[in-house]
Formats: structure tokens, sequence, C-alpha cells
């Protein structure tokens, strides 16, 4: 899978994707990460690659011109992305989606303001968020994007158990964990999980993970049921 991410922050990456599952997966080649530097196709000597926004108001805007041009030289194929707090919020099944398609992927990290938006238009970018909060760019969501979303990719993982029984799979939180020692500061693990019997722990963990996401996600609760029905 080849990753293209236009930024304007080149040293951000690959970050805390240079470790652990994502890291594997990028020192084993099942990953590139293809970076572009946008600064790099300003036309200035000071290398600008914003201005002021039309009507006025706080800020800068990122150029359609400057943008254009790092899109024109990277973009080839696959979908095409701009992380941006307005865009729809990616989820466990965006990330499903993306590890199984298998093909290249363009992200567009924005800063300041945000990007021309006739660039946007041009491109039919689809914007992306991960959540109802404002960061300084795009950068940092798209590495928890990434991350979801590589370790999902086909043989990175090395359960596919995990990934199975990860909180979101079938629509519920994920049930309590145990492991040695069995008694922990007076605090013992539950009995059904040191009996041996399997039929009795899978219903155990499911009863915890309902009462979980009907406790703390009463909207993830709502859309089980729903899809119980």
């Amino acid at each position: 899978m080849k990753i293209n991410i236009l930024t304007l922050y080149p040293e951000m990456f690959p970050g805390s994707l240079g470790y652990s599952l994502a890291g594997k997966a990028l020192a084993d080649g099942k990953v590139v990460l293809n970076i572009v530097n946008i600064r790099d196709f300003a036309t200035d000597h000071y290398k600008s690659v914003d201005d002021t926004p039309f009507g006025g108001g706080a800020g800068m805007v990122m150029k359609p011109d400057i943008v254009d041009a790092a899109l024109m030289a990277t973009y080839t194929k696959g979908p095409l992305y701009y992380l941006s707090p307005r865009g729809y919020v990616f989820n466990q099944d965006t990330a499903k989606t993306w590890a199984t398609d298998n093909q290249e992927m363009t992200f567009l990290c924005g800063r300041f303001e945000g990007v021309d938006e006739r660039v946007l238009e041009k491109w039919h970018i689809q914007e992306i968020s991960i959540g109802d909060f404002i960061l300084s760019g795009g950068e940092p969501a798209l590495i928890t994007m990434l991350d979801a979303m590589i370790r999902l990719i086909p043989s990175v993982m090395g359960n596919a158990e995990s990934a199975a029984e990860e909180s979101f799979t079938d629509g519920l939180l994920e049930y309590p964990q145990y492991t040695k020692p069995q008694d922990w500061q007076g605090m013992t693990v539950p009995e059904v999980l040191t009996s041996g019997h399997h039929a009795n722990i899978r219903q155990w963990r499911l009863e915890q993970s309902r009462i979980l996401t009907k406790t703390r996600r009463p909207d993830l609760w709502t859309k089980y049921l729903a899809n119980q029905q």
C-alpha cells in the first residue's frame, strides 16, 4: 500500500507510526509513505504557502496555486482526502475499508485556517475528521487514522483473533482483560475466567461488553440494539 502525504511539516512523519505494528509494516515494505513537502512548490523567495483570507478574518489560508501544484506532482490514483474538522468522522469501519482496499491513497494535511475551497472543489477531495475538536494541523489526525488502519492490513497483526475481539468490531466495547497474578493487592480475577469453561467465558465477556457499552456509550448501544433486531 502506498500512502502519499502532502504536508508543510514532513519531519512529523513517520512519528509514532515508526513503532509497533505500524513500524513493522513500514520496515517490511507492506506500507510505503511518500512524504511531500508542500512548501517545495512555493514560487517566491520566502517559500510562501499562505495568504490573508478574502472577506477578512483572523488567520491565513493555504494558497490554491501552491496546493494544486503539489497535488499535480503527486496524485495519480486512488482516494484523495483532506484532514478537516468539518469532514465526516473516521471510525473503525473506515479503518477496515482502507485496510482491505490495499490501494494507493493520498492525504492533504491543512494548516492555518485551512485550504482555499477552490482546490477542494477542483480535485473533488473528500474531507475527513477524527472528531469534533480542533488541532493545529492535519498531521496528528492523520497519524491516528493511519495507525488504526495499518494494524488491520492482512498479515500485519500476528493474531487475527486480536482484531476480531477488539472494541467496535461487533458494535460493542471490548470486555475487561486480566492477566497474572491471579490475586493482586486483594483483587482477584473473575472466577469464570479461570474455570476453563469456554462457553461460559464467551458469555461472560459478551455480557461485560454489553454492560460497558450501555453505560459508557449509549449511542453505540442504541445502534447495537437496532442491528440485533
